[in-house]
C-alpha cells in the first residue's frame, strides 16, 4: 500500500513562473516495444537560456544509461529525486543521451505510453496531455520547451502500423530480427512534448485526401479496428468539412502532407491533438446510422473539428504554462461551436452550448470547486480539466468576437497568428493581438481572472411623454474565499425592443454593463415595448430582469432570435421550479404559451421545437438551490410540471407523432431535428397515458431506420416501465453485443432509469461485459447513476459511488478525481443528507492516496467547511 500523505501536495503558482534554464532544440527518439517491457533511448540536444541546471521530469522510469556530450555520468554528476532528474555544472551546449526502461504492459493510469484492449484489438497509444510524456522518458516536461522531434518506433511484426507524429521518412524489417520491423518519422514542426504521440498496432485505415487553399495536397487517414473502419465515414467528411471551414474562416491552411486520426477504446479523454496524429476515444470518432445516435454523431464532428482546428489554436501557437491552458481550449470551443453552428440550426447549437454551461460550469462557479478560467495555482493540473476553462473561456471569447464585429475579430485573430506562431504565449499576449482595433479587448482579462458567476439584473422604466425608455442594469458576483473582492467585469448584453402591437423588432443594441450599476436609454419609443435581454446569450451571467410572466409569454411568441424563445421557456420553468425565485410564475401561462406556440413551430424548425419542451435537469436545478436541497422534493416538483404539461398538450401528441413517421434515414439537420422531436413526443404521451402510446414505442423499436429511433423508443420504454421492456432490453443487448459503445448505451439507459435504484447499479458494475479499465464503460454506468439524484445521495447510493473512486484512486486517479467532483454540491443538501454525505467524504480522505483525488477533495471538504 502506498504512504498516506502527511500534508497536501505542494501548490504551484502562475505568479512563480520561470523560464527554463535549458531549451531543446531536437529530440530523437527510439522506442522499442518487446512483450513486457518497452526500451526509450532519447537524445537530446540543448542549448542555455539562463543560469541554472539542467532539470529533467520523470516518473515510473528505470534510468539504465545517462550521457552528456558523449560522457558517461556517474551517480555523482546527478541527482534523481522525486520525478525530476537534475545535473548540475553543465556546459551552454549539452547533447544528452538517456536510455529508460517503461512498462506500458502495467499502466494502467492511461498517461504516457500504454497498452489499451487486450487478445487480438492489444494496442499501444500514448496520451501525454499535460504531463503523460515524463513517462516515457526524462525531459524538460513543460509546454514553454518546444522542439523538433524525430521518432524511430520498432515492435513484432503482429503489431504492422507503426505510427507518429510528421511524415513518415523510412520504414522497413529488422535485419537481425526478421520478425520485428520498425517506422522512422518526423516532425518538422517545433512542438511541445505534450503533444507528442506515438501508436504500435494492427489496425485497418480509411484514406482520403484534401488539397489546401495553397495547394499542398494532404493524405487524410483514420485509423481503427477492423470491425470499425466502416464507421469512420462520418469522421473523414467532418475533417475535410473542418479543414476548409478553418481556411474560410480563419485563412489558416493545414501544414504537414499528412493528418492521421487513430481510434482508441480505452482512452480517458475525448480526444487528443497531437500534431499531425490525433487519438480519439472510439466514442468520439466511430459513426453509423444504425450503431450511434444522433446527438453522438453530431458530437463526433463537433470533436474532430475540434482537434483540427487545434493545429493552430493550441499545437502552432500554445501554452506558455498550464495555467494558461484556457488560451488554447477556450479560443478553440470557440471555435468548434461556430463550425457546429454552420453545420445545424445555429438557434439550438446556441441552446446546447448555453445547456451545458448552465448544467455543470454554473454548479461549478457556485460550489466549493470556483476557480477563475485562468487558475492562478493547482496541485494537479489534469483537475483543471474543467467547463470553466473550456466552456467559460469560450464564452470570453464569444464576448470578445460580439465586441469587436466579425471584421475587427478577424484582424485580431490574424494579427495573433502573425505574432505567435511557432510560440508559447499567454492570455496577455492573445488579448494585445486582439486589441489592435479596439483597446478596450483588455479590459476582458478580469473574466479570466475572477471566479463565478456575475448575476445581471434590471428593470426599466418608460416615459410616455418624452417617449424613452430607460433600462437599468446592476451587475453582482459572489464572492469566493481564497480571492479578491470581485470588480465590475464587461459584460455585453445584446438587447431588442418589441413593438407589443405588432410583435415586431423597433431597436437594436449592443449594451455593454461595464459598472457595478448603469442606465442605457432608447429615444423616440412610441409606445413601452417588451424587452429582450441577452440574446444569443451574450455573455456567461444569470439573467434577473424584472419581468412579467405576459412578457415571457410574448417573446416566446415573437422572439426571432431562437436561442431566446428556448430561454424564456427557462426562465418560466425555474419560477415555476426553484425555491430561490423572487418571482413565482403562474404554471397556466408557460403550459399556455407553449400550446399556442409548439403546433407552428414543429412544422418550421422541429428540432427548435423539441428543445422548448426542455425542463431543466435535476442536477441543473439542484446547481441553483444554495441550501436545503431535497432531490425527493425537487424530482417531485419537476416531474409534476413534466406531468402537467403533458397533459395540457395531451390533444396534441397523437397527431405531432403522426406527422413525423418513420422514414429511411436521413443525415441533414431537418432529419435529424423529426427524430429528436418524435422522441420527446413519444415520451410526452406515455406521461400523459396517451392510448396505444406503449404500442407507439414497441413499433417505433421494431421499424427504426437507425441508432436515434431505436434507442429513444428503448429509453422510453424503459423509463415509463411499458410492457415488455425487459424483453426489448434483451433484445437490445444481444442486436449489438459485438459493439461496445452501443452496449455503453445498454448500461447507461438502466443506470440513468427513472426507478434506478443502488442494486441495479450493483448489478451492472458485476455484469461480465463491465470493464473497469475501460473509461466509457465506467462513465456508462457511474456517470449515468448521477442524473438520478434521488438515488444517487442515498446511503446505499453514495457507498457505490465512493467505493467506485477508491477502486479508481490506484488504477486511474485522473477519472477518480471528475467523479469526486460531482460531489462537490453535497453541503447545499438538507438534513440528513448532508451529514451522511460529509461522513462518506471523509471516509474517502482516509482511503485514497493520488494527489489527483487529494487536490479534488481537499476542495471539496476544505472550502465547504471553511
Amino acid at each position: 500500500m502506498p504512504d498516506v500523505p502527511l500534508h497536501a501536495p505542494s501548490k504551484i503558482n502562475l505568479k512563480d513562473y520561470q523560464k527554463p534554464s535549458f531549451d531543446v532544440e531536437t529530440v530523437s527518439l527510439d522506442i522499442k516495444l518487446f512483450e513486457d517491457h518497452a526500451q526509450v533511448d532519447s537524445t537530446l540536444k540543448m542549448v542555455r537560456q539562463s543560469a541554472g541546471d539542467i532539470v529533467l521530469f520523470g516518473e515510473d522510469l528505470e534510468l539504465l544509461a545517462l550521457m552528456m556530450n558523449g560522457e558517461a555520468l556517474s551517480a555523482e554528476r546527478y541527482e534523481l529525486s522525486a520525478g525530476k532528474l537534475t545535473i548540475s555544472d553543465a556546459p551552454d551546449e549539452v547533447t544528452l543521451a538517456l536510455q529508460v526502461r517503461i512498462c506500458p504492459q502495467t499502466n494502467t493510469a492511461l498517461e504516457g505510453f500504454y497498452m489499451a484492449g487486450s487478445g487480438d484489438e492489444t494496442m499501444f497509444v500514448t496520451q501525454c496531455e499535460p504531463e503523460g510524456f515524463r513517462k516515457i522518458t526524462f525531459y524538460p516536461d513543460r509546454p514553454d520547451v518546444l522542439a523538433i522531434f524525430t521518432t524511430r518506433l520498432e515492435a513484432d511484426k503482429r503489431y504492422p502500423t507503426l505510427l507518429a507524429n510528421g511524415n513518415l521518412v523510412e520504414a522497413g524489417e529488422m535485419i537481425d530480427a526478421p520478425n520485428r520491423h520498425y517506422a522512422i518519422w518526423h516532425d518538422p514542426t517545433n512542438k511541445p512534448s505534450y503533444l507528442f504521440a506515438c501508436v504500435v498496432a494492427d489496425l485497418d485505415v480509411l484514406a482520403d485526401s484534401y488539397t489546401t487553399s495553397e495547394g499542398r495536397e494532404v493524405l487524410l487517414e483514420v485509423y481503427a479496428k477492423s470491425a470499425d473502419i466502416d464507421k469512420c465515414d462520418v469522421g473523414m467528411q467532418a475533417l475535410k468539412d473542418s479543414m476548409q471551414w478553418d481556411e474560410v474562416n480563419y485563412g489558416r491552411a493545414y501544414d504537414l502532407d499528412r493528418y492521421m486520426i487513430v481510434a482508441v477504446s480505452q482512452f480517458n479523454m475525448g480526444a487528443m491533438e497531437n500534431k499531425g496524429l490525433n487519438i480519439f476515444n472510439t466514442a468520439c470518432v466511430l459513426s453509423s446510422p444504425e450503431t450511434t445516435t444522433d446527438t453522438r454523431s453530431f458530437s463526433v464532428k463537433a470533436i474532430i473539428a475540434h482537434e483540427y482546428f487545434h493545429n493552430w489554436t493550441g499545437n502552432r501557437i500554445t501554452c506558455r504554462d498550464w495555467f494558461q491552458l484556457c488560451l488554447k481550449e477556450g479560443f478553440t470551443v470557440y471555435r468548434d461551436q461556430s463550425f457546429s453552428a454552420d453545420q445545424q440550426s445555429s438557434a439550438v447549437q446556441r441552446i446546447d452550448d448555453v445547456a451545458t454551461l448552465r448544467a455543470h460550469q454554473f454548479a461549478e462557479d457556485a460550489g466549493p470547486l470556483a476557480h477563475p478560467v485562468r487558475p492562478e495555482s493547482f496541485v494537479e493540473i489534469n483537475n483543471f480539466y474543467t467547463t470553466t476553462v473550456y466552456e467559460k473561456g469560450a464564452e470570453i471569447v464569444r464576448m470578445i468576437a460580439n465586441t469587436l464585429g466579425a471584421n475587427d475579430f478577424r484582424k485580431g485573430t490574424d494579427e495573433y497568428f502573425r505574432r505567435y506562431d511557432g510560440q508559447a504565449v499567454t492570455v496577455e499576449d492573445f488579448l494585445s493581438a486582439l486589441s489592435i482595433t479596439n483597446d478596450k479587448v483588455e479590459e476582458f482579462i478580469d473574466w479570466y481572472r475572477q471566479p463565478g458567476t456575475p448575476v445581471v439584473s434590471g428593470h426599466q422604466d418608460y416615459d410616455s411623454a418624452t417617449q424613452t425608455l430607460t433600462i437599468t442594469l446592476s451587475q453582482q458576483t459572489r464572492h469566493v474565499s481564497g480571492f479578491d473582492a470581485p470588480k465590475p467585469l464587461p459584460i455585453p448584453v445584446a438587447t431588442a425592443l418589441f413593438d407589443k402591437e405588432s410583435g415586431k423588432i423597433i431597436a437594436e443594441r449592443m449594451l455593454l454593463l461595464d459598472q457595478a450599476k448603469q442606465t442605457f436609454t432608447f429615444e423616440g419609443v412610441s409606445a413601452e415595448p417588451v424587452v429582450s435581454l441577452l440574446r444569443d446569450f451574450s455573455a456567461p451571467v444569470q439573467l434577473n430582469y424584472d419581468y412579467q410572466d405576459e412578457d415571457l409569454a410574448f417573446l416566446l411568441k415573437h422572439e426571432t432570435n431562437g436561442f431566446n424563445r428556448w430561454q424564456v421557456t427557462q426562465m418560466l420553468v425555474n419560477r415555476i421550479l426553484l425555491p430561490t425565485q423572487s418571482t413565482k410564475s403562474n404554471p397556466d401561462v408557460y403550459l399556455a404559451a407553449l400550446a399556442q406556440t409548439l403546433p407552428v413551430l414543429a412544422g418550421e424548425d422541429a428540432m427548435l421545437a423539441a428543445r422548448l419542451l426542455d425542463i431543466p435537469s435535476a442536477q441543473e436545478l439542484a446547481a441553483a438551490i444554495p441550501e436545503d436541497y431535497d432531490p425527493e422534493v425537487v424530482k417531485a416538483q419537476r416531474e409534476g410540471l413534466y406531468q402537467q404539461l403533458a397533459e395540457a398538450l395531451k390533444d396534441q401528441w397523437e397527431m405531432l407523432y403522426k406527422q413525423l413517421p418513420l422514414h429511411s434515414y436521413e443525415d441533414s439537420a431537418e432529419a435529424r431535428g423529426e427524430r429528436a422531436l418524435r422522441n420527446v413526443v413519444l415520451d410526452m404521451a406515455l406521461t400523459a397515458n396517451v392510448e396505444g402510446a406503449g404500442e407507439w414505442a414497441q413499433q417505433q423499436y421494431d421499424n427504426a431506420s437507425c441508432m436515434t429511433e431505436r434507442f429513444g423508443a428503448l429509453k422510453a420504454m424503459v423509463n415509463h416501465q411499458v410492457a415488455n421492456a425487459d424483453a426489448y432490453l434483451a433484445d437490445f443487448y444481444q442486436r449489438f453485443q459485438a459493439d461496445d459503445l452501443v452496449i455503453d448505451l445498454w448500461f447507461s439507459v438502466q443506470a440513468s432509469a427513472d426507478n434506478v435504484n443502488a442494486d441495479v447499479i450493483k448489478s451492472l458494475l458485476a455484469h461480465e461485459d463491465f470493464d473497469w479499465n475501460t473509461p466509457n464503460r465506467v462513465r456508462s454506468v457511474i456517470s449515468a447513476f448521477t442524473s438520478q439524484p434521488t438515488a444517487l445521495w442515498t446511503q446505499q447510493g453514495l457507498d457505490i459511488y465512493t467505493d467506485v473512486i477508491k477502486k479508481l484512486d490506484d488504477s486511474n486517479p485522473m477519472i477518480a478525481s471528475r467523479l469526486l467532483q460531482v460531489l462537490a454540491r453535497w453541503n447545499t443538501l438538507a438534513e440528513p443528507r448532508r451529514q451522511m454525505a460529509h461522513l462518506q467524504l471523509l471516509d474517502v480522505q482516509q482511503q485514497v492516496f493520488s494527489k489527483h483525488v487529494h487536490e479534488s477533495l481537499s476542495s471539496v471538504l476544505g472550502t465547504a467547511t471553511a
